[in-house]
Formats: structure tokens, C-alpha cells, sequence
């Protein structure tokens, strides 16, 4: 998988902007990524140092349109913390 395969997008939220000052950021990344590969794909992509990565997987919600079900897709989302000695990511600067 390619790194820009892995990271879809950045998560804005009001606990991800708290965890900011802390050098963690939030994206929502491919649902078959290792942390390996999340942590390579964002040193790549923002040339940053990263020390820790935590993952989550939230399964698809049930929704319903007249009699039929289905579910959303899956999701997993990573909080990515940089090294003390590394540059911040400008695509969060607020």
C-alpha cells in the first residue's frame, strides 16, 4: 500500500484539538493498515519523527432507508504522537 493510500484524512474534533498541544494528531486511516505502516506513512508524507501510534476500529453503524437495512462502512481512526524533537504538522495549525 502506498503511504497516501493509508492516510485518508485528518480528524477535526474538539478532543483531537486539545490533544494538539500534547503532539498528538488524529487521522482516520485505511481499516486494513498495521501501526507500522501508519506510523512509515506519516513520516513520509509530513517528514516528522513519530514515537507512538494508537489505533481504533469502530464498526459500521446500522441505517435504514424505508424496509431496507444496511450498515455504514467501518472506520479506523490513529493518534499519532511525535518525537519532543520534531516539527509540528502545519495541516493542523489553527
Amino acid at each position: 500500500m502506498e503511504a497516501r493510500d493509508i492516510i485518508k484524512r485528518p480528524v477535526i474534533t474538539e478532543r483531537s484539538s486539545e490533544l494538539l498541544a500534547e503532539k498528538k494528531y488524529t487521522f482516520e486511516v485505511d481499516t486494513r493498515a498495521t501501526k507500522t505502516q501508519v506510523k512509515n506513512a506519516i513520516e513520509e508524507i509530513f517528514e516528522v519523527s513519530v514515537a507512538n501510534v494508537n489505533v481504533m476500529n469502530y464498526k459500521g453503524k446500522k441505517k435504514r432507508v424505508g424496509r431496507y437495512t444496511g450498515l455504514t462502512n467501518k472506520r479506523r481512526k490513529a493518534i499519532v504522537t511525535l518525537t519532543a524533537e520534531s516539527k509540528e504538522i502545519e495541516l493542523f495549525e489553527m
